[in-house]
């Protein structure tokens, strides 16, 4: 039904995960033997979390023919790698034949049906109830389209992988203080703690949780484009470790590789859509309710990507 916007900042994370694949597996081109190695086992045995609600076979034969993939990107607020609330919610579509991609950001607050609860809650509520396989169930019902995979980092591998690339950069356009941190109009440059700061905020914001969502997409293009800088070649041992203690995905170090090989490309465009709504209370918590109009827009940008 209708397009998304370009991102206004192309020099610009996530919180999430956009960073994680597209950093170590897409970026970067090269590895060493040790790299290699360390990465598939990395991968392998301590990130790969299968889920039942996704059919990787199927998802195997859609990367054979190369047709655009859809992943959820979850960054969860917790620092361990376990409980907590899926604080961002985006899914990433990868279309490797016009070489482009799209992120389509769920605000956190959104009331629907929790999968397998069979209650109307907020969509973030679901890693906490269900782990990745019941959010990724609840996003498939909501928005109506098949996720091929899921990417969730918590809230400390976020900083850590930030502080791994030294620092990023994003394009500010709201000017605040937080008393330990100035943000300035423009180009800003952060660390892992500068960033957290940056994608935390809300209430200096005048567009509150979408404004903390847009800058969450910021600093996701903005680990992009450091991780695929020549300097932090040097640096991928250290970063896919920092993965290993904080990231969770069904794909598998073959997955990943085919991610490389086939949808590299996909980078080389970035648009990005925000999901709309009104905010209400109900029985006293708020929560932001979407319309139908609003979720079958979303479900066509995903859907009719690439097509």
């Amino acid at each position: 039904m209708g397009k998304s916007k370009k991102g206004k900042s192309r020099k610009l994370w996530l919180k999430i995960p956009l960073a994680i694949i597209l950093v170590v597996f897409l970026a970067v081109g090269g590895y060493a033997y040790s790299v290699y190695h360390n990465a598939k086992k990395t991968v392998d045995s301590r990130i790969h979390e299968p889920v039942s609600s996704i059919d990787t076979g199927k998802t195997r034969g859609k990367m054979k023919n190369t047709e655009p993939l859809n992943i959820l990107l979850m960054g969860i607020d917790s620092d361990s790698t376990e409980g907590g609330r899926s604080d961002a919610l985006m899914v990433l579509t990868l279309d490797p034949n016009d070489e482009q991609m799209q992120l389509v950001s769920i605000p956190r607050d959104t009331r629907t049906e929790i999968a397998g609860k069979g209650v109307e809650d907020k969509i973030n509520h679901a890693y906490a109830f269900g782990g990745s396989d019941m959010a990724v169930d609840t996003v498939e019902n909501f928005l109506d389209i098949e996720l091929d995979y899921y990417v969730r980092i918590n809230m400390a591998g976020f900083k850590q992988l930030v502080d791994e690339l030294g620092t990023i950069t994003v394009n500010n356009d709201v000017e605040w203080s937080d008393g330990e941190y100035d943000f300035n109009f423009g180009p800003t440059e952060m660390d892992g703690e500068k960033t957290m700061a940056f994608v935390r905020m809300r209430k200096q914001d005048p567009d509150g949780d979408f404004g903390r969502t847009k800058r969450q997409r910021q600093v996701i293009e903005g680990i992009v484009n450091k991780g695929a800088s020549a300097a932090s070649v040097t640096k991928l041992n250290s970063l896919i470790d920092v993965l290993g203690k904080n990231m969770g995905s069904n794909m598998k170090f073959s997955d990943m590789k085919s991610l490389l090989s086939d949808y590299r490309g996909a980078r080389k465009k970035f648009v990005d859509y925000q999901m709309k709504g009104e905010g209400q209370k109900i029985d006293g918590i708020y929560y932001l309710i979407v319309d139908d109009e609003e979720v079958e827009k979303v479900h066509d940008l995903i859907v009719d990507f690439g097509s």
